[in-house]
């Protein structure tokens, strides 16, 4: 099973179906706020900036997914990102589940100096929203609960794929790929 990971890591297939998927879910991210008229939290704009962190370690691993620095940086920012948006979505499913005046989040996001997204690309980084409203639910899970499933897959995912670096596999020579 590693081989078969390690094998997907090496191509530039997995990383581009990565790319694919986390642009997916940006895109439903917008169409929610835009289309549907749903307000992101602070909690919601933070896990969409660890989701972009995905999507940038997806594009590193496309470069060049041979070369080894390349694919562990990726790798390790790719589950940096997240592990990070795994523990935001756990809070922001507490903040709902356990509505309290002592148990809430911001309503505006903190956001370095250096990198203000909120100020730079507000039609995608300004939070409108309370955290502890659900606004959305699909089987009856909300859309937070939702992301926890999507980041804890992400995890799983990306750690498998980190440890099966470390199989020895034989390698081939193919001019195709």
């Amino acid at each position: 099973m590693l081989k078969y990971f390690k094998q997907l890591s090496l191509n530039r297939g997995g990383w581009l179906l990565l790319l694919i998927s986390t642009i997916a879910l940006e895109s439903t991210a917008l169409y929610f706020q835009h289309g549907m008229g749903l307000a992101p939290c602070v909690m919601c704009i933070y896990e969409r900036v660890a989701l972009f962190g995905i999507t940038f370690s997806a594009l590193i691993g496309l470069l060049y997914p041979r070369a080894l620095i390349l694919r562990l940086l990726a790798l390790l920012v790719g589950l940096g990102s997240a592990v990070k948006g795994l523990l935001l979505a756990i809070k922001h499913v507490d903040y709902q589940l356990n509505p309290a005046p002592w148990n809430q989040c911001s309503y505006m996001a903190e956001f370095p100096q250096t990198l203000p997204l909120d100020r730079w690309l507000p039609y995608v980084f300004n939070p409108t929203g309370s955290c502890a409203e659900i606004s959305w639910s699909f089987l009856g899970f909300s859309m937070a609960q939702w992301i926890v499933v999507i980041f804890a897959f992400y995890s799983l995912l990306l750690a498998v794929l980190l440890i099966s670096q470390f199989k020895r596999v034989e390698q081939t020579r193919n001019i195709f790929k």
